[in-house]
């Protein structure tokens, strides 16, 4: 029987450290405003879990359902009951072995960025899993 997969990861400073365990649900690049707001960058890459997989330490201050590090700005997560959405960059390993099977809002996709060719294509927001 295989081991089960632990992945962890954390912000800048390491005052918030997160583990996960066993494979994401979903994942995928988001081109949507917010998005490229929060990180500063053409898209957010990112994973989702179940909550029962997730754990972390450390005092996040939230926005907007978006954790981040008070002390360092890091941002780490979004936390939903449903879901944790982890933002891929704060994993420690990399690469990661993750592969985006979505990519939303590809009509805000910067024109010098290539789709995910294995990667479903939306031209916004990405249906809910369920």
């Amino acid at each position: 029987m295989a081991a089960e997969i632990i992945r962890t990861g954390g912000c800048l400073c390491g005052s918030i450290r997160y583990t996960l365990r066993g494979d994401p649900y979903k994942s995928g690049l988001c081109h949507c405003t917010d998005c490229r707001q929060v990180t500063g960058s053409a898209f957010l890459a990112y994973a989702d879990w179940r909550p029962e997989q997730f754990e972390y330490t450390g005092a996040v201050t939230t926005y907007r359902g978006r954790s981040f590090c008070p002390i360092c700005g890091s941002r780490l997560f979004s936390l939903s009951e449903r879901q944790i959405e982890i933002y891929i960059g704060t994993l420690d390993r990399v690469p990661s072995g993750i592969t985006p099977i979505d990519e939303g809002w590809i009509i805000r996709r910067e024109p010098w960025q290539h789709p995910i060719e294995a990667a479903r294509q939306h031209e916004k927001d990405v249906a809910p899993a369920r």
